[in-house]
């Protein structure tokens, strides 16, 4: 392989690169604005200035192909000096929005500005002003005055979205970003603009000024919107979710994700019909009580039936773990030849970026771990027709809400003599309930997906639940209701008594008589490694941040 010195450091390098490039794949940061890995080159905010020996001038790091033996600088006398009067200029008309600026702590231009400018400017005149508070779109907010004209939306638009939407218009200091004429920037990808604005022109409108970045934590995780599983990262202040934010996996999402799963698959968590506990429906109305009242009602309900009588549903929303454990329990404990899960393809929804029509995170992870009916057992579909003939009287479902997905369900579903659910929300389901367990969401438990590539990837807490036979450590700032349900002193519900799906299975099969010595969600991928030849070889060591192939055939259509 060719090699390049950069700041005395000899590396190898692959013939095309630029030398912004070959830094980068080897640990040298060059500073740059405009230069992003996934988008053509623009070449605009000269920040990545180097210095190549026997070239006359300074050059740019992202437009100047790597060769053999070049020898380049990037702290030089030279360099740093060009470099300080570019962040000069950059500076002249950028406002001091610091301390209102939502990018504040997690914005390029600050960062530079400590690491490579002179500190003061010789700029004494009045600063360019332009629109603020510009609604582009649904979703994102522009304030002109902090652009530095980088191109990176423009870009994205253009490249990777696909749409022409934004474009400069003007020239000098009064270059400023628009929508063409009649459009608007509402693409299904748009607020990716947000994350790859090196500044604060372009902010988020349903997260802008909710939070500071250093006031939240962040969890690495998966996004639950489709089948794609994006690699996303999970912002929490106060045990409440405020955003996600794409998280870079070049084999699965790259650097992005869509407006859909960002906006939209979250906010159900923090919200006040969460189930607040353990349910039994007395006179008409859903009880709560405590986990051996319910797991002892669960029993005795369940046992008053025949095995051919009682269905379970699991769900494509539930993690590897839960599903193997409900197919563990179904068919090894109880003993039912009926178990499925519904699929939600909606065709004409998926693209050629990310969506995908399968509208579920872990279809193929619930198929690989058994949830699928017994020889001369019944699927979904004939489920529900066995319950609408009086021939299932008993239906266990875990974290779907039926009646939403197929409203027709509703009046099969009433005809019921038992229904058993695992749901983190009231829902539909819960309305027609004997009993309601309280199910974590895919936010508050550790786990694994498996995506439509065969990928199997882990989600990870990021919100804590509560459970009241546990210590009440650390309360000072909250209070509990005589549900158990916490709150902070802002009225907020701050914790829930839920439990991971897996976790309440494992003590039902307890009450059945059937010991499962399962402390934690790990225990149970061991076992499945163990049983399920697809899974074997891993654990969550392997899986990692960035989660591994399974080798198996997938399906390759678009779902």
């Amino acid at each position: 392989m060719p090699k390049i010195i950069i700041d005395g450091k000899e590396i190898e390098f692959q013939h095309g690169q630029t030398i912004i490039q070959a830094a980068k794949d080897n640990g040298i940061d060059i500073p740059h604005f405009c230069w992003h890995p996934s988008l053509s080159v623009s070449g605009n905010c000269r920040v990545c200035l180097v210095e190549v020996e026997k070239m006359p001038k300074l050059v740019i790091a992202c437009a100047t192909i790597a060769a053999d033996g070049m020898v380049v600088h990037t702290q030089s006398e030279k360099t740093l000096s060009a470099r300080n009067a570019v962040m000069e200029f950059i500076l002249i008309n950028h406002p001091l929005d610091c301390p209102i600026c939502d990018e504040a702590g997690e914005c390029k231009l600050q960062d530079y500005t400590y690491q490579h400018s002179v500190g003061e400017s010789r700029f004494t005149e009045t600063k360019q002003q332009k629109d603020k508070r510009v609604e582009l779109g649904p979703h994102v907010m522009f304030d002109g005055d902090r652009c530095i004209s980088c191109s990176r939306c423009i870009r994205f638009c253009d490249e990777i979205a696909g749409e022409n939407q934004l474009t400069f218009i003007k020239r000098g200091d009064r270059v400023t970003i628009v929508t063409f004429p009649g459009k608007q920037l509402d693409n299904p990808y748009s607020l990716n603009v947000t994350d790859i604005c090196p500044v604060g022109a372009l902010t988020n409108r349903d997260f802008r000024f909710k939070s500071r970045v250093w006031e939240m934590s962040s969890t690495k995780t998966i996004c639950p919107g489709c089948a794609r599983g994006c690699n996303i990262e999970m912002w929490v202040r106060s045990n409440e979710i405020l955003r996600l934010t794409p998280r870079q996996n070049d084999n699965v999402n790259s650097y992005w994700m869509c407006d859909t799963g960002r906006l939209e698959t979250f906010k159900f968590v923090n919200d006040e019909s969460r189930v607040n506990g353990s349910h039994i429906r007395r006179e008409g109305k859903l009880t709560k009580v405590g986990w051996d009242e319910v797991f002892a009602a669960s029993v005795s309900e369940l046992k008053s039936f025949n095995k051919d009588e009682v269905a379970f549903i699991g769900s494509a929303y539930s993690t590897v773990e839960d599903n193997f454990l409900l197919t563990k329990f179904a068919k090894s404990v109880f003993g039912s030849k009926h178990l499925d899960f519904p699929r939600q393809i909606i065709s004409g929804s998926g693209d050629d970026i990310l969506i995908r029509e399968d509208k579920r995170p872990n279809s193929l992870g619930s198929e690989l771990v058994g949830v699928k009916p017994s020889s001369n057992g019944l699927d979904f579909d004939q489920i529900m027709e066995a319950i609408d003939e009086g021939k299932i009287k008993a239906l266990y479902v875990v974290e779907e809400d039926l009646i939403k997905l197929n409203p027709e369900l509703e009046n099969i579903i009433a005809k019921l003599d038992l229904l058993i659910v695992h749901a983190s929300n009231f829902n539909n389901m819960t309305k027609f309930a004997n009993i309601v367990f309280p199910a974590s969401t895919y936010a508050e438990k550790n786990g694994t997906w498996v995506n439509f590539e065969g990928r199997v990837q882990r989600i990870r807490p990021a919100v804590s639940t509560f459970d009241i036979d546990r210590s009440l450590d650390g309360m000072s700032m909250s209070r509990l209701d005589k549900f158990g349900t916490e709150y902070d002193r802002w009225g907020k519900v701050k914790k829930t008594e839920a439990r991971s799906t897996w976790r309440i299975l494992s003590g039902l099969a307890n009450a059945f008589g059937t010991k499962y010595k399962y402390s934690m969600a790990e225990d149970v991928f061991t076992d499945l490694a163990k049983s399920i030849d697809s899974f074997k070889d891993l654990d969550y060591d392997v899986i990692g941040e960035l989660g591994a192939q399974l080798k198996i055939k997938t399906h390759t259509a678009k779902v």
